[in-house]
């Protein structure tokens, strides 16, 4: 019984482990197929600053995202 117990997580672990590395691999892949220049990353001292503004301006305030809109 003990024999069946071990044997059947083993196969669990091995099926979780297989299908985590599939998935490890699309993602690797997906990032190869469309990669994120650098200008396209949100630059931290502008977030930084809008926080502080709107701290400032509206006391209490909490900003929760912010969206660039380029044109």
């Amino acid at each position: 019984m003990e024999d069946n117990l071990l044997l059947i997580c083993a196969i669990a672990f091995a099926a979780v482990l297989t299908i985590l590395s599939l998935l490890a691999g699309m993602i690797a892949g997906i990032c190869q197929l469309f990669p994120v220049r650098a200008a396209d990353l949100p630059d931290p001292g502008a977030e930084e600053a809008v926080r502080q503004a709107a701290a400032k301006a509206f006391p209490g305030c909490h900003v929760t995202e912010i969206r660039e809109i380029k044109k």
